[in-house]
């Protein structure tokens, strides 16, 4: 008789503590969700407003003048362009959705440099 040992997968287990979190919150036009997604290589953030179903603001180290040493130093690039840009667009109160991260490293590193640019939450 064989027996397997299986890893749980991480991605399963993180969409499973987002869902769990997203019944909690919800981001409306007054108060629109700050999402955050980590891949291994980028990392993206956008403001949603999820009673009409529209992504308001984003931005992504894909973008334009993005830049940095190294991943932690692009996630506070992309906090600051994401808060940048929503601020011009008259949005300060966010719900910070970490997308069921762990708050540390990368995604930290973004929610500290959009809340040091103008966002609230």
């Amino acid at each position: 008789m064989t027996i397997l040992i299986t890893k749980p997968d991480k991605n399963k287990t993180r969409q499973k503590r987002h869902g769990r979190v997203r019944n909690k919150i919800s981001g409306n036009a007054e108060r629109p969700r700050l999402n955050v997604f980590r891949s291994n290589k980028n990392i993206y953030a956008q403001v949603i407003d999820d009673v009409a179903g529209v992504t308001l603001v984003s931005a992504s180290t894909l973008d334009d003048g993005v830049n940095g040493d190294n991943k932690t130093e692009q996630a506070k690039a992309v906090g600051a362009l994401v808060a940048k840009r929503a601020v011009e667009k008259k949005i300060e109160n966010v719900v910070f959705d970490r997308g069921g991260y762990l708050y540390h490293g990368r995604v930290q590193a973004l929610a500290e440099a959009a809340r040091e640019n103008g966002l609230k939450f």
